[in-house]
């Protein structure tokens, strides 16, 4: 059995939250596993409910952190502590409906060139949610932006092209984006770069994680994997979200190019 461990970095919504690490503790049973809950510094005193809150289980950990580091620098206040074989990058509003952690690390570690992947992710209503995405360039990152208001339109086309809806997503497959709201990756390629780079605070850090994966092998879509995704995608109406969105973008292509990619 592989030994593997997980991360959820929670920023408010307590009930959420504990949602999500009791269906993680539920669902995988490994002795060894080891699932840690790194709060940044939620406003609403999430943090301090989580660590005083008994999951009945020693196989999680809490840690509330004196300020908010972002998503990216939060995952990577516990990459010291792993000592696992895989580790799973978690959102706090994912729900296990079955243990996929322990088959998803088994088939990387049985796929030697495979260094990170992703399951398929579903609303919970069941509708599929079209993660799996080709590597960002500007025009593809603005065609997301817009494509709810013109989802038939050039805008819809080129979001459909970015989030692979054109490819046959049912096998195993490649891809060049791996989403941050629930991946593995093999933890001595997670320590050896670096894990998230600390430079973003939010937006495309998971892009940024997945080009330096790729750096060391293969990045697959697991389809036969599944869980359940809330996604609280936050619209762009705020002026700050956007003016950090925009940060992050420009420190991406300014690392990574903005040309295509090869898929």
């Amino acid at each position: 059995m592989p030994k593997i461990s997980a991360c959820i970095v929670s920023y408010c919504d307590y009930d959420e939250v504990c949602a999500a690490v009791r269906s993680v503790l539920q669902q995988v049973s490994a002795p060894d596993f080891r699932l840690y809950v790194v709060d940044n510094a939620s406003p609403d005193g999430c943090g301090q409910r989580l660590a005083a809150e008994d999951f009945a289980d020693d196989r999680v950990s809490v840690r509330v952190l004196p300020e908010n580091l972002g998503f990216g620098k939060g995952h990577n206040a516990v990459l010291e502590q792993l000592d696992s074989e895989v580790h799973f990058i978690l959102n706090p509003d994912i729900l296990l409906q079955n243990d996929i952690l322990t088959p998803m690390a088994q088939w990387i570690l049985d796929h030697p060139g495979v260094v990170m992947a992703t399951p398929q992710l579903y609303f919970p209503d069941g509708q599929i949610q079209h993660l799996p995405r080709r590597k960002p360039t500007p025009w593809l990152l603005l065609a997301r932006q817009l494509a709810e208001k013109a989802p038939n339109g050039v805008f819809g086309r080129a979001n459909a092209h970015y989030t692979m809806q054109d490819e046959d997503l049912s096998a195993p497959r490649p891809i060049e984006f791996c989403t941050g709201s629930f991946s593995a990756i093999r933890t001595d390629v997670f320590r050896k770069i670096g894990g998230f780079d600390a430079g973003y605070f939010m937006y495309v850090e998971d892009a940024d994680l997945t080009q330096k994966a790729l750096q060391c092998g293969q990045v697959y879509l697991l389809p036969q994997f599944t869980a359940v995704h809330a996604w609280h995608r936050a619209p762009m109406r705020d002026a700050g979200r956007f003016k950090m969105q925009l940060i992050s973008m420009g420190r991406y292509f300014r690392r990574w190019g903005i040309g295509k990619g090869k898929l």
